[in-house]
């Protein structure tokens, strides 16, 4: 058998699905936004089984997009979590019969406090779309599954249409990529917008010589430093690079002794930047854009502050 058809055919019917259900989309969506955007507290998803896993992404994914959410599964709700809705918080309810009876039981105690519930059924007349004050229709016309009996269609749909959801009050909000990356520290979005380039450079046992230092000199500092590389200084201040590169071809000149300057073979003038307020990620775009492999970072009176090698950066996930 060639199971690509099979493939072909499961995506293709979760796709019908996903666009009969967008051709769905009313004008409650407008009203749904609003009374979640405007809520004083927090947005809690509920389900059981399947729903409650697709639950459980779908309130990681809002609660990292700008709305404050958690997952409550109904029996935990039953047996004291329900402590943790309060008045101002908004119920996402899913259930694709509506008829689930862990969540239908936990319903009339979330009435009881006046908590608005948001249901996510295909089934408008069901215990939970009659329970719901605003309706998100979930209902398909054929699983994926050959059988129609395990949630294929109907997850893929329920999932998507949460994620509609969260990117709808992204745009509500105004959500930007900074606002995302500070509730991503850890992520590489986050580390490109936060980690500053001092963080990372190495500002201590730097490998520096005076600016008259001889070739032989500079050997010994460049081995120690570990960077393939020496600064030539002038006091505080960055004259010249010597690089292994640079040291290589001087050993191709006729004319080379270690006693040599090393400045007659060095870089004058090396690509230097302030460092002080310099992202790490920008720190990255200089050192490709220049085709270098340090970036030598200085002060605001131009005075050796630190540096930075490329292999620094990948190291720390910012390339």
């Amino acid at each position: 058998m060639d199971y690509r058809t099979i493939a072909q055919e499961v995506l293709r019917t979760e796709s019908a699905e996903l666009l009969q259900a967008a051709d769905r989309i009313n004008e409650s969506w407008n009203t749904i936004i609003s009374l979640i955007a405007q809520a004083s507290g927090k947005l809690v998803v509920m389900g059981v089984g399947k729903s409650g896993l697709v639950g459980g992404k779908m309130a990681a994914t809002f609660a990292s997009t700008g709305t404050p959410s958690f997952f409550i599964h109904p029996t935990e709700a039953m047996h004291g979590d329900l402590g943790m809705i309060s008045k101002g918080d908004i119920v996402l309810a899913i259930s694709n019969s509506g008829e689930s009876e862990e969540l239908t039981a936990i319903l009339p105690h979330i009435k009881r406090f006046g908590i608005t519930i948001i249901g996510m059924t295909g089934k408008k007349n069901s215990t939970l779309g009659k329970a719901s004050d605003q309706w998100i229709n979930i209902g398909i016309t054929k699983e994926a599954c050959p059988l129609g009996i395990a949630p294929t269609s109907s997850t893929t749909l329920t999932m998507a249409l949460g994620d509609a959801l969260a990117v709808s009050l992204m745009r509500h909000r105004g959500f930007k990529k900074e606002d995302f990356a500070s509730f991503h520290p850890g992520g590489s979005l986050g580390k490109r917008l936060f980690v500053k380039a001092m963080d990372l450079a190495r500002t201590e046992n730097l490998p520096t010589a005076p600016k008259d230092a001889t070739i032989k000199s500079c050997i010994g500092t460049m081995t120690d430093g570990k960077v393939g590389t020496v600064l030539l200084m002038d006091g505080n201040k960055v004259t010249a690079l010597l690089s292994d590169g640079d040291l290589r071809r001087a050993l191709m000149d006729e004319g080379f002794s270690l006693e040599k300057p090393a400045m007659e073979y060095a870089t004058i003038n090396p690509k230097t930047v302030v460092g002080d307020d310099l992202l790490a990620s920008e720190a990255l775009e200089l050192i490709e854009a220049n085709k270098i492999q340090l970036l030598i970072l200085t002060d605001k009176t131009g005075s050796l502050a630190g540096i930075l090698h490329i292999h620094t950066l990948v190291e720390a996930g910012i390339a």
